[in-house]
């Protein structure tokens, strides 16, 4: 007998509606058959087709249609029915953008081949994880048996196997009614109108609007924080409403338009409404007759695609974030949506409103990328803005505990988290125990995996689902831990490069896109160094350390573990035994490398701590990474009579050519992080400082005589990069200076510039305190040239 499929499908379509929640169908089995059985259910559900997606690679239905790579456009929309085609592929980040679109009351459809077979084919996405010199046969297919598991072990999810025509789960829960919840009541002295928060359905959404009335006040940020479906967008909608019904004008942007549909929608309807109320408020005599010919009526709103305008003058408009940044003085408010989803630079420069407020994801698929938490947050501290958060809890879309959440947290470890302090609190570096974290065992270990998982989530900005399926599939990847008391504490994600064939590297050379060896990558293709990619190496992709124990060393005794495991083969670097035959256990030493390195977007802090680890600077980009806002630094630690030759050329030629980057690419580097990266460079890179006669005269006359720098800044620049990379104990300048050496001497700021970001006085001043700061470097370095002309001008 033929599995009633549509039965099933409209079964929980009911049960969802009833009780406020999602569920899911898997249709698992021949593609045909799976769009056959797709169709009859869309047909047989109440659902408009305007409230259905299906994304996937080929449009097969009348309804809107998304490849998954384009699945970002449904972030901040909702719909009632979304099929998921992943026959041909399926991408982590895709699903987590599909899932929380999901309306209350509504079926995620996800087809499938059969579960059986699924996890053991290999598509698209595996094959990104098949990086050189490794092959799509080497991929491993954990991240989509462990998929199964949980579909198999959630509630609210059937799963139909339509080439056995079974039903193999029906997904009904049977749910207890739900209490209708009490209408939540505005607060007091409320500055918005009651329409706003009459239109608000949780608690929660009445003390993010609450929190939004802030804005009416100069040098005020908000930041509303929330799991997808807790109504931020509606909330922010709200008082985006309220503020053009005042005669504000608000700027709205977001990564696309589309994702702030659902902020319009709401600011548009609570528009009409504060027109209607004012209407009926003024419509009568006191008398109590009416007068049709009155012509004072408040005009209704004007609401089209991205925009909202009132009669009194308000407007909320949408720009795309770029065109914001340049409108920002024309806004009396400014509100961001889906904020984690923008790179920190867009958010530092958004920062710059007056009055701004950041709606941003914690869980969902675009808080993944922890941008906006990890390095965002520390920036808004920074800022002059007094800051308001407001956490909303409270499901809107979907009832609090909705099974298909429960399930996609689970499956993308949306929700990891680190132990909780308590248990980790005693760890030293002394006390914990080093650990290879193997695919195979974490994914016989829930717990652990989401320890480890949680801890890059929550200290990294990049971190997203898809590194879920990499640190479980990926043959080039490799993770280490510190545990203490059977708990992760520090964790370190490794990524194997180089030891490329002839033919790889020249591809690279020659300008062809190779998938990772980041680092090789870099120095052949930028750099132009060919043999750059032939040396095999261990690049940190990811590290991190639990907040509560941090800054007790435990990331330096990972990385140094690290190095001990893969730089003496069989040594010092065997791993510990695991208690009780733990098979995450090796007993054997790691492989012997050439390099370990790192890449990451750079600030003086982190410079910092890489260096004190051994690690040192070859390269910095000449753009910053969209996502941290930050300029790139490479770094390299040897291991290898190979790796210490590639490490000394990009050295030297890195310290050659930094100068000139400072006055093009690099000039609006910042001047911290410029001294941190040259004082993180191998103290013997580079040439020998040799300035001739005259440009020591040149030099030492701008410093204790009445030369000028701007003569020949050339020997100045040559003098000021080696002495950050030397770092000489007897000179010693304050930070002020050394901030003074980069913005004049390296990046050719004009002197007025220099003078008012220092805080100088006057330009003299600030061609004065120059002279003052090279004096040091002059007595240290110079010739008999150079000590003539300070003899002669000493004592004047």
């Amino acid at each position: 007998m033929d599995v009633d499929v549509v039965g099933c499908a409209v079964s929980l379509h009911e049960e969802a509606t009833r009780a406020n929640e999602r569920r899911l169908v898997v249709l698992s089995g021949p593609r045909d058959r799976g769009y056959d059985a797709l169709q009859s259910i869309l047909e047989s559900l109440p659902v408009p087709i305007t409230e259905t997606t299906l994304v996937g690679a080929e449009d097969r239905l009348r309804c809107e249609h998304l490849p998954q790579e384009r699945a970002g456009d449904l972030l901040g929309k909702t719909r009632t029915v979304i099929a998921l085609d992943a026959h041909d592929d399926l991408r982590p980040n895709a699903l987590g953008k599909v899932v929380g679109a999901v309306d209350g009351g509504g079926l995620l459809v996800l087809l499938l081949p059969s579960l059986e077979v699924w996890p053991d084919r290999r598509t698209e996405f595996d094959a990104s994880l098949a990086v050189p010199p490794y092959e799509l046969a080497d991929v491993t297919g954990r991240f989509k048996r462990r998929f199964v598991e949980t579909l198999r072990a959630h509630r609210g999810i059937a799963i139909v196997d339509l080439e056995r025509d079974r039903l193999e789960a029906d997904g009904l829960t049977d749910p207890a009614p739900r209490l209708a919840p009490a209408a939540p009541a505005p607060p007091r002295g409320h500055r918005f109108p009651v329409a706003a928060y009459e239109a608000c359905l949780t608690s929660d959404q009445i003390e993010a609007v609450a929190a939004l009335e802030g804005l009416f006040d100069d040098g005020r940020a908000v930041v509303l924080e929330a799991d997808r479906g807790r109504g931020k967008s509606s909330a922010a909608g709200l008082a985006a409403g309220a503020f053009a019904a005042a005669g504000n004008d608000v700027l709205v942007t977001a990564p696309a338009a589309g994702n702030a549909s659902e902020l319009f929608d709401r600011a548009g309807e609570l528009c009409e409404t504060v027109a209607m109320e004012r209407d009926e408020g003024d419509s009568g005599h006191e008398d109590g007759s009416d007068d049709e010919s009155r012509e004072d009526f408040e005009e209704p709103p004007v609401i089209g695609p991205g925009r909202v305008e009132t009669a009194s003058g308000g407007t909320v408009r949408f720009l795309e974030p770029t065109a914001a940044v340049a409108e920002l003085e024309a806004a009396d408010i400014v509100l961001v949506d889906e904020a984690a989803a923008l790179p920190v630079a867009t958010l530092e420069a958004l920062l710059a409103a007056d009055r701004v407020a950041f709606a941003t994801t914690v869980h969902g698929y675009e808080g993944a990328g922890r941008g906006f938490s990890v390095r965002f947050r520390d920036r808004l501290a920074e800022s002059s803005h007094d800051v308001t958060e407001c956490t909303m809890v409270e499901p809107i879309r979907y009832a609090a505990g909705d099974p298909v959440e429960v399930w996609a947290f689970r499956a993308l470890l949306l929700d990891a988290r680190p132990p909780v302090e308590a248990l980790v609190a005693d760890a030293r570096p002394e006390t914990v125990d080093y650990r290879r974290l193997e695919p195979a065992a974490l994914l016989e270990d829930e717990l652990r995996l989401r320890e480890a998982f949680g801890l890059l989530v929550l200290a990294h900005y990049r971190t997203e689902p898809n590194d879920l399926a990499r640190l479980l599939d990926a043959p080039n990847l490799e993770a280490r831990a510190l545990v203490s008391d059977g708990h992760v504490v520090s964790v370190a994600l490794l990524a194997r490069e180089g030891n490329l064939s002839a033919e790889t590297r020249s591809t690279m050379y020659e300008g062809g896109r190779v998938r990772g060896n980041m680092l090789p990558d870099v120095l052949t293709s930028q750099l132009r160094d060919e043999a750059a990619g032939e040396p095999a190496g261990i690049r940190v992709v990811r590290i991190a350390t639990h907040h509560a124990v941090r800054s007790r060393g435990l990331g330096s005794r990972l990385l140094e573990r690290v190095g001990e495991e893969f730089g003496d083969a069989g040594g010092d670097g065997a791993l510990a035994d695991e208690e009780n035959g733990d098979p995450s256990a090796d007993e054997d030493g790691g492989d012997a490398l050439d390099w370990l390195g790192t890449g990451f977007g750079a600030t003086p802090g982190l410079l910092e701590f890489w260096t004190e680890n051994g690690y040192r600077t070859v390269h910095v980009s000449t753009t910053r990474n969209d996502a941290s806002g930050e300029y790139s630094a490479l770094m390299l630690a040897p291991t290898s009579d190979a790796g210490r030759t590639l490490h000394d050329r990009h050295a030297d030629w890195f310290a050659g050519r930094f100068a000139a980057l400072c006055t093009d690419a690099l000039d609006d580097l910042d001047p911290d992080v410029a001294r941190a990266v040259l004082r993180s460079v191998e103290s013997s890179a580079g040439p020998p400082l040799a300035l001739t006669d005259h440009e020591w005269r040149v030099v030492a006359g701008a410093a204790y005589g009445p030369g000028l720098f701007d003569v020949d800044p050339s020997p100045f620049r040559r003098l000021v990069v080696r002495f950050f990379i030397d770092d000489p104990e007897p000179v010693d300048l304050s930070d002020r200076e050394e901030r003074l050496l980069v913005l004049r001497a390296l990046q050719g700021r004009d002197w007025s510039t220099v003078a008012d970001r220092l805080g100088y006085p006057s330009t003299g001043q600030c061609m004065r305190a120059l002279g003052d700061a090279l004096c040091p470097l002059v007595d240290h370095y110079g010739t008999d040239a150079a000590r003539s002309v300070r003899d002669r001008f000493a004592g004047d």
